[in-house]
């Protein structure tokens, strides 16, 4: 399989933030901006692939700063990783206030999609030819991020099976609930 080069699957989504887009205080919505990653995420992510792809997981949502009603914002997607199946896509976002002439960066997260045919399973995507540093240190910082990721898994897998409820009260006695059982 011949392998796509970064630059050819980086896809870059601007829209405008609009007052439908508000929460009660004002700014936009965090869900709003989820939903324009995904999109950003999924485009980049077929481009490489060739085919439909999905969501798998969502890695380090932190919004770093609040996007005004009115300000462009723009979502930069790169694949970052492959696997058999699987991509990790980086996304940065800015937000651009076009008459302070500002731009700043709102937040950044990685999404996991994976290719799938027409059949419904996964199929193999193609090499990532990594052409400069930065494309080497964003491929070695996936590889990290998912061995990370995977290790958290199990950990937090082990931690819902092995709650030990006669041990409650003394694991919870400095915690802010009360115990209430009959």
């Amino acid at each position: 399989m011949t392998g796509k080069a970064v630059r050819v699957s980086q896809t870059t989504i601007t829209e405008l933030m609009i007052p439908a887009y508000a929460n009660f205080g004002g700014k936009i919505h965090g869900g709003i901006l989820l939903s324009l990653m995904d999109k950003a995420a999924y485009a980049c992510a077929s481009r490489h692939a060739g085919t439909y792809c999905v969501t798998v997981t969502v890695d380090k949502v932190e919004f770093l700063q609040p996007v005004e009603v009115g300000e462009l914002v723009s979502l930069h997607a790169s694949v970052n990783y492959v696997g058999n199946s699987s991509m990790i896509v980086g996304i940065r976002v800015e937000s651009q206030n076009v008459k302070q002439g500002t731009v700043k960066h709102t937040n950044s997260s990685y999404f996991t999609m994976v290719a799938k045919g027409d059949n419904d399973k996964p199929v193999t995507v193609p090499p990532l030819i990594l052409e400069d540093g930065e494309q080497v240190r964003r491929f070695i910082e996936a590889m990290r991020m998912k061995e990370i990721r995977q290790k958290m898994k199990e950990e937090m897998d082990d931690a819902k099976s092995t709650v030990d409820l006669s041990q409650a009260t003394e694991m919870l006695r400095t915690e802010r609930c009360i115990i209430q059982m009959a």
